[in-house]
């Protein structure tokens, strides 16, 4: 097993100063733009609506999604994070709070951060094995894609396209070991790096592909309920609206808290479905809010759980233990 690189408790650099620039930019735009389109009252009005139940039930599925992330970390990271799940759960809260309020993804670097703070992980081990997570999650995202397509037009091929979307994992798992050598420079240590926090067998991949179906479905129905009620289109509509949202982290830009940037990337997947570009932005904004406040509330919650490091001078390898 490789050396997992160093370990510091150096704070991650959240963001240039051009990051910040553009991204409090995108949010004054946004700003702007419901002002001169629906306007603030209106926007805001359908929240009147909400029952107290439907909103504890909300928040309740998204409570679910971030406890289902954080098994997927505990998982892939075992046998080193076992029996320090309150901790691992601290960290994934906080990962995801820094990703939703940070400009330009910039909160994707606490994530190694903290597990060089709370497990001294190596910062390259982690990194490259968020990189599998979040291709994890992209795949997935596909999976609903191709369920969408049977929900607007029902299909005994969807199904069959999903089981083969499926099936592409499994012919991954080996992924780097049909590469050459690449020596001891630096793609080399690259290569090595990326096979050794791949999920190592179909079991191992399975399990945290569950997890992340699971996280991601509690999620999708949480603000697909949201949009919904702000948006009354039909299911698949919204269901793409929703993608929309979440695709906007791959956007060369990305705002303050997703401002702007999140908004832009609900109402383009929203306008080509014959969704009126006000309506769209109206409810991309309230599935925004809804989202921005589940991370307040959540981040702060998370402050409580209890930290229980582990200083380790080498990373564990996430292929073992199956």
């Amino acid at each position: 097993m490789s050396d997992p690189g160093p370990v510091t408790d150096a704070p991650p650099r959240l963001g240039r100063a051009r990051d910040w620039v553009i991204g409090t930019l995108l949010l004054a735009g946004l700003i702007v733009a419901v002002s001169l389109t629906t306007g603030w009252r209106t926007l805001l009005a359908p929240w009147r609506e909400f029952g107290i139940g439907e909103v504890l039930a909300l928040l309740a599925l998204s409570m679910l999604s971030y406890l289902l992330r954080a098994v997927r970390v505990h998982d892939f990271f075992r046998p080193v994070l076992q029996g320090r799940f309150p901790t691992v759960l601290r960290l994934s809260v906080l990962h995801n709070v820094a990703n939703n309020l940070l400009p330009m993804r910039a909160g994707e670097m606490v994530f190694p951060w903290l597990m060089g703070r709370y497990f001294g992980h190596g910062f390259g081990r982690a990194t490259a094995s968020l990189v599998w997570i979040r291709l994890m999650d992209l795949h997935f995202l596909g999976l609903i894609g191709l369920f969408t397509l049977y929900l607007r037009e029902p299909s005994p091929l969807w199904p069959l396209a999903g089981l083969l979307w499926l099936i592409m994992p499994v012919m991954l798992l080996p992924a780097g070991r049909w590469l050459p050598p690449l020596g001891d420079g630096r793609l080399g240590r690259l290569r090595r790096v990326v096979t050794e926090t791949a999920p190592g067998s179909f079991s191992r991949t399975a399990r945290l592909y569950l997890w992340t179906g699971l996280s991601g479905s509690v999620k999708f129905i949480a603000f697909a309920l949201v949009l919904h009620h702000f948006l009354p289109v039909d299911l698949w509509r919204v269901i793409l609206g929703v993608m929309g949202a979440e695709l906007s982290s791959v956007l060369p830009i990305h705002g303050v808290a997703g401002s702007g940037s999140y908004e832009l990337a609900t109402v383009a997947a929203l306008v080509p479905l014959g969704v009126s570009p006000a309506d769209a932005l109206a409810g991309a904004v309230n599935l925004h809010i809804f989202l921005l406040g589940v991370t307040l509330l959540l981040g702060l919650l998370a402050f409580l759980l209890p930290v229980r490091s582990l200083s380790v001078s080498r990373a564990p390898d996430a292929r073992s233990n199956d």
